[in-house]
């Protein structure tokens, strides 16, 4: 049976869009920080050479580029099952990336604080 041939009592409930919109915004957000992560990477790389040793840079700069990239996708999931839970009327799943996300900016402010006092030195 076609969706409009079915009874009001068999169509789903639309979602309110601003609902949606929402979402989306928290996904833009998750994104922006994403492109934070891989512009750092990519600015410590390029325009700080004395800032810490090559191999020292090289491992900081693939650590925030791999967070960036991690974070685009865990980003997308999230978005996906937030609709998804929205559009089933069920409860909005949990999620376990801040934490993670604040430790690893916190860790990063750090080593970053060392190799900036250590450089200015």
């Amino acid at each position: 049976m076609a969706a409009e041939d079915a009874g009001p009592e068999e169509q789903p409930e639309e979602l309110d869009y601003r609902f949606t919109l929402a979402n989306e915004r928290t996904f833009l957000a998750w994104i922006r920080t994403a492109l934070a992560l891989l512009a750092g990477a990519v600015g410590l790389d390029q325009l700080t050479p004395d800032l810490a040793p090559v191999p020292v840079r090289v491992v900081l700069s693939v650590l925030l580029a791999a967070g960036g990239a991690g974070l685009g996708v865990a980003a997308y999931r999230r978005w996906a099952r937030v609709e998804r839970a929205m559009r089933a009327g069920g409860p909005l799943p949990a999620t376990r990336i801040m934490p993670v996300l604040t430790v690893c900016v916190a860790l990063a402010a750090a080593v970053f604080s060392v190799l900036i006092v250590g450089w200015s030195r």
